[in-house]
């Protein structure tokens, strides 16, 4: 527990009536209390209502609270779809609410506009450029924003079952359901699992079928035999038809060693015509219809020609990689360069038919600083943290035609952006995705051009 934590015995005298204000980055929503700023979570812009504060403290320079009643709601305030992310249900409860669902309280389309305000509002503060912005759906979004997750992580709480932890807090609540994953996810009922020996479970499932893959990571000092019982008993656990075919490996996130259980140890993606292979926890696009967003708005935006170089930075298994390389030819080049050794070894069984395809593993900084030559066109997808200036003067260095840039967090595009706008380039053009839905989270592709 943190110094400006309140302690649970202090929280009932801990309410404050708000009148909240325009939303924030991270998911929360802006009010003041005696002139201090207080950073407000499961409520809308204009509400009214009674929150219960988290973090606190007379030297803080903000404090934080969770909505626990609505005293005047919303026009697109809706009954939260899944309980235990349920803040008023929660605090009715004096408990606070799961994450991973802090925009289920409002209306879809409502999420969508104000996910399109805070970037906008970032662009503007951290990247100098005042620029309209519109939140696009997901292909086939048709459901209401559910059952879009093919990956999910859960804890383990004491007595073996699935647990997740509201936000900021080491709390572990035990879960029944995901209702944003997809049903291949839940058809494998794992909160039915004892998963006592382990820390942390993560489940993916890939969006055109195939084998499931349950991926454990052990406590310290688990015997094999336990993990053997554990992946004996997620079979039993499935339902009829699921748990014929889900693997279940383990691993050990500081070795990096990966052993297999059940089934096999990757899992089998498909996307632009090209099947992927990706091991254990290796990264993968989350929603169900974001390859096909993400490289259908690359092909648009880039218009990669025959015979171009490029590169594709923080390339990961090599989603992004395969469409580039058929679209550059066998006249062309791509280098596809990624640091974490198992995603890169991904990509070379994904893209060995491809000749024109160099796969680079290492630091983007590091493998850039030995290339020469420049090439026509870089595509990046750095982590939410972003490229950073270094690797912003490396892509100038290379006087590509056009950088293609995904980001899945506003705050970091915006600073690498301030930098690329510095070096003489220009948003050329940009599009939002809302591929997490009923999260505060998105996703963007913007082009960037020199006049």
């Amino acid at each position: 527990m943190s110094q400006n934590t309140l302690p649970p015995e202090d929280s009932q005298s801990a309410d404050l009536e708000l009148r909240i204000g325009p939303a924030a980055h991270g998911g929360h929503f802006v009010a003041r209390h005696e002139g201090r700023v207080v950073f407000v979570r499961h409520a809308l812009p204009g509400e009214l209502v009674r929150a219960r504060l988290t973090e606190a403290g007379d030297k803080a320079k903000f404090w934080r609270a969770d909505t626990v009643e609505v005293l005047e709601a919303s026009p697109h305030r809706v009954e939260h779809f899944w309980a235990p992310a349920d803040a008023l249900r929660a605090g009715a409860r004096g408990r606070l609410p799961v994450g991973g669902a802090e925009f289920g309280h409002i209306a879809l389309e409502e999420q969508r506009r104000i996910k399109a305000a805070i970037f906008a509002e970032q662009l503007q503060r951290l990247g100098g450029l005042q620029r309209e912005v519109t939140v696009e759906a997901a292909p086939g979004e048709d459901d209401g924003g559910l059952g879009w997750r093919t990956r999910a992580s859960f804890s383990v709480a004491p007595g073996g079952k699935l647990a997740m932890h509201p936000h900021r807090s080491d709390e572990l609540i035990p879960v029944q359901e995901m209702p944003l994953a997809t049903g291949a996810i839940n058809s494998l009922k794992l909160w039915d699992v004892d998963f006592t020996g382990t820390d942390r479970v993560e489940v993916a499932a890939p969006a055109v079928g195939g084998a499931p893959l349950v991926l454990l990571i052990p406590s310290p000092g688990t015997h094999p035999r336990t993990l053997a019982r554990i992946a004996s008993e997620i079979g039993t656990a499935a339902d009829p038809g699921a748990g014929e075919t889900v693997s279940v490996a383990s691993w050990d996130p500081e070795s990096h060693d990966l052993t297999r259980l059940r089934g096999r140890t990757w899992v089998r993606e498909n996307a632009a015509g090209h099947d992927f292979r990706v091991t254990g926890a290796g990264f993968w696009q989350i929603h169900r219809s974001a390859p096909l967003a993400l490289t259908s708005a690359i092909r648009d935006g880039l218009q990669i020609q025959p015979g171009e170089r490029i590169a594709d930075l923080f390339a990961g298994a090599g989603l992004f990689t395969a469409p580039l390389a058929d679209a550059a030819g066998e006249t062309g080049h791509v280098l596809s360069v990624e640091g974490s050794p198992g995603a890169s070894r991904d990509a070379r069984k994904n893209l060995f038919s491809s000749p024109q395809v160099e796969v680079a593993q290492g630091r983007v900084d590091k493998v850039l600083r030995t290339r020469e030559g420049g090439f026509d066109v870089v595509l990046l997808d750095p982590p939410r943290a972003g490229a950073g200036r270094t690797v912003v003067e490396q892509i100038d260095a290379a006087s590509p035609r056009a950088v293609g840039y995904i980001s899945c967090d506003p705050a970091s595009f915006a600073r690498d952006l301030a930098w690329f706008r510095e070096a003489g380039w220009e948003l050329d053009a940009l599009r939002v995705f809302d591929l997490y839905p009923h999260t505060h989270h998105m996703e963007s592709f913007a082009v960037l051009r020199k006049p």
